[in-house]
């Protein structure tokens, strides 16, 4: 077994990660992941946790070779955690992914012991960001191992298989969740005290975070859920405040496809107001001229999960209206990487 630094340039990073000191980049947002490959029966890794406040400790979900997957919590501030030791010797990848947000605390990636680290090949053909609240994190959705209302609020997040990686997964695209819980386009929930406009810019989506550098990653698609903590509002206020923010990120993206969802959470009168505003933010942006903006109201309201959030399975049946609609509008197709 041989140790590796986490600024080996066979190692790859996902998500706004701050890669500021290679030594130890550090990931926050939801969804971030190191993708490794290597030669071996097992690794390990050295992982540090924040452990914001005290008590907070992240949530990782370990993918190995695409087909066996383990939930695992950090324990402390330095965290040696053994992936698998009994593997068939050979070629395999591990997908790390940070299942919790930034309101958890960031991890550093600090590297790994293993027989021989590889290049990792990375085989995407597309990319996606999702930009959303609670439900985008998947936050609520995990039950595996706590129940509802048991221990901490963010014992149940599993941002791996929220519907946007579960998304991204099908048309074999890479991702990013710029997501935070209670987060609203003009009114957050929670005495949050800041929105998505005020943090969307920075890397981890909280304020005074570092500023995220865009050219490090150009989405294809950006789908947009906000509004479930927005509530009812003045129409035309919400309206010209969602316009605001797609002509900011017009300015970063300018020939992305931009999908505007409702919120899967949402109640019938919400859903309503949201058809509403929604309706009239694709009729102004193509008055405008930019015709890649459409919207997608969801089918049904998912709310098994914590907090009437969505759950593991809703997240799927979410991820299936989303990934229909996209079939549909851009032509797209399963390309599921080859092994």
């Amino acid at each position: 077994m041989h140790n590796y630094r986490a600024d080996n340039s066979f190692i790859q990073y996902m998500g706004r990660v701050d890669l500021s000191d290679l030594s130890g980049p550090v990931l926050s947002t939801p969804g971030s992941v190191i993708n490794i490959a290597f030669r071996g029966t097992g690794c390990d890794l050295f992982i540090d946790d924040e452990h914001r406040w005290g008590v907070n400790q992240n949530y990782l979900q370990l993918v190995v070779d695409d087909e066996l997957f383990f939930r695992v919590q950090t324990r402390g501030q330095r965290d040696t955690i053994r992936v698998v030791r009994d593997l068939p010797a050979g070629k395999h990848t591990l997908t790390i992914c940070k299942n919790t947000e930034s309101g958890i605390g960031n991890i550093t990636f600090r590297g790994l012991m293993c027989r021989k680290l590889l290049p990792y090949r990375d085989k995407t053909i597309r990319r996606i960001e999702f930009i959303g609240n609670s439900i985008t994190c998947g936050m609520g959705a995990d039950t595996s191992g706590i129940p509802c209302g048991k221990a901490e609020w963010y014992d149940q997040h599993n941002a791996y298989f929220s519907y946007g990686p579960v998304t991204a997964r099908r048309f074999n695209a890479r991702w990013h969740l710029s997501s935070n819980s209670g987060i609203g386009l003009i009114h957050s929930c929670c005495d949050k005290g800041y929105e998505m406009p005020d943090v969307y810019e920075t890397m981890s989506l909280e304020p005074g975070g570092k500023p995220w550098d865009f050219s490090r990653y150009a989405p294809d698609l950006v789908t947009i859920c906000l509004g479930q903590n927005d509530g009812i509002q003045d129409l035309d206020r919400m309206a010209e405040a969602y316009i605001d923010f797609i002509e900011t990120l017009r300015g970063y993206y300018p020939s992305a496809e931009i999908i505007c969802l409702s919120s899967p959470m949402a109640d019938s009168e919400l859903k309503s107001f949201q058809a509403d505003y929604l309706t009239a933010v694709v009729n102004r942006m193509h008055q405008k001229g930019d015709l890649r903006i459409r919207k997608y109201i969801f089918e049904k309201s998912y709310n098994s999960g914590c907090d009437a959030h969505p759950d593991l399975a809703e997240h799927l049946a979410i991820a299936d209206e989303l990934t229909a609609f996209v079939k549909q509008n851009f032509g797209w197709k399963y390309e599921m990487p080859e092994k």
